[in-house]
């Protein structure tokens, strides 16, 4: 069991700790504050028949050969974008951050002394929130590629998806399954605590129930010892979902080994996972996440995306290559319309969001986003949508 774990570790490792490195520094949720809350709101004036000046801040620069490849993946992403823009020109000006937060902010300021109109991008949470913080007052928004919410608000945006978009969508659809009494199984980690305020406060704002929580330290042993309080916590609570935050690179394969074995019936208990059960792919085979459910952006319009990169520069994106086409897809969509300020608060927030490279997605007030998202089980080592991601807001999932 356990030289199991320890050889899917290893394995999911090599697949995935390239983009797991840059995601986690993304959202590394350093004590940064918001510190551009309140600006931004009028936007600046742009000329559509003009070509708009987008400025696009990627982590070149740093030394580190796995921020140059994304930046080269971002970079083709968004003049993907802009070939499918209509009616719309995009001057596309290009500025390398080093993945450093000082550097991000004097780019900042200097795309908007080179008259950019908004900023797409950064990555990293802390030069995101440092170029929000420059440009604050020559009310230019930013729309970062990380996921961290703390940095969200005022003039900066996050496009990564975050996890309370996430748990919001998988304890709706729960809800409306009748699986409603939930029981939250975390790690300790920081990761950990973020899901696991994501995932009560979806169940809060679904009319849910939370049934209990139980918390684990990152290790082989920690994980093993928390398996008995975690089917206490369950029996005596009645619940009928296990919401768990772990990812497959950690704890996942073992607690839904051994969850199971301990007496956990995955027929009566629905195992429901925060993070994406499909990557890599040899997950699919673990017996535990079979039945299991996870969330994941749009197939068709991911796997369309994809195409559409391979065919124009040869190979796959980078995971988080479409958060550039998005921050493009946007822009464009709201140039369109004439509006003499397109890019304010107001136009970028608007109810109907917009079509992305995996799906629809809107920006909030807030600072944060909606995507929309679909909900996939796991049956017979293969991925099965169970619920289809919403084509347009107001619909299903929303």
């Amino acid at each position: 069991m356990f030289a199991f774990f320890k050889t899917l570790r290893k394995a999911t490792r090599r697949a995935i700790l390239p983009v797991a490195a840059l995601a986690l520094a993304a959202c590394d949720p350093a004590a940064l504050g918001n510190l551009t809350a309140g600006v931004g709101g009028s936007g600046p004036r742009v000329d559509a028949s003009q070509p708009v000046p987008v400025a696009l801040l990627v982590p070149r620069g740093s030394g580190r050969a796995s921020d140059d490849l994304l930046a080269q993946n971002l970079e083709n992403a968004a003049r993907l974008a802009m070939r499918d823009l209509e009616g719309v020109q995009v001057d596309l000006r290009v500025y390398g951050t080093a993945g450093n937060a000082q550097t991000a902010a004097n780019q900042a300021a200097q795309a908007v002394n080179d008259g950019a109109r908004i900023i797409i991008g950064p990555l990293y949470a802390e030069a995101a929130n440092a170029a929000g913080v420059a440009v604050a007052e020559s009310n230019i928004s930013v729309l970062a590629f990380s996921n961290n919410t703390t940095i969200a608000g005022g003039n900066v945006f996050v496009l990564g998806p975050t996890f309370q978009n996430t748990a919001n969508r998988l304890v709706s659809y729960a809800a409306s399954q009748g699986k409603d009494r939930v029981v939250v199984v975390h790690a300790q980690d920081v990761a950990g605590q973020l899901g696991r305020n994501a995932i009560q406060q979806a169940i809060a704002n679904n009319g849910g129930t939370l049934a209990g929580t139980v918390d684990y330290p990152l290790s082989q042993q920690g994980v093993v010892a928390a398996v008995p309080r975690i089917k206490s916590t369950l029996d005596n609570s009645g619940a009928n979902a296990v919401f768990l935050t772990a990812t497959t690179s950690s704890a996942l394969p073992l607690l839904t080994q051994l969850l199971p074995e301990a007496g956990v019936s995955p027929s009566t208990t629905q195992f429901i996972g925060l993070t994406r059960w499909d990557i890599p792919p040899q997950t699919l085979e673990l017996p535990g996440v079979q039945g299991g459910w996870f969330a994941l952006p749009d197939p068709n319009r991911s796997a369309a995306f994809r195409a559409q990169y391979q065919a124009a520069y040869g190979g796959a994106p980078h995971p988080l290559a479409g958060l550039a086409f998005d921050g493009i897809a946007a822009v464009g969509a709201l140039v369109s319309r004439g509006n003499p300020n397109p890019l304010s608060t107001a136009a970028l927030t608007q109810g109907s969001g917009f079509q992305g490279s995996t799906g629809i997605f809107r920006l909030r007030p807030d600072g944060t986003n909606e995507r929309g998202l679909a909900v996939a089980t796991v049956q017979n080592n293969q991925v099965t949508v169970i619920s289809p991601a919403p084509r347009g807001f107001g619909g299903a999932g929303f």
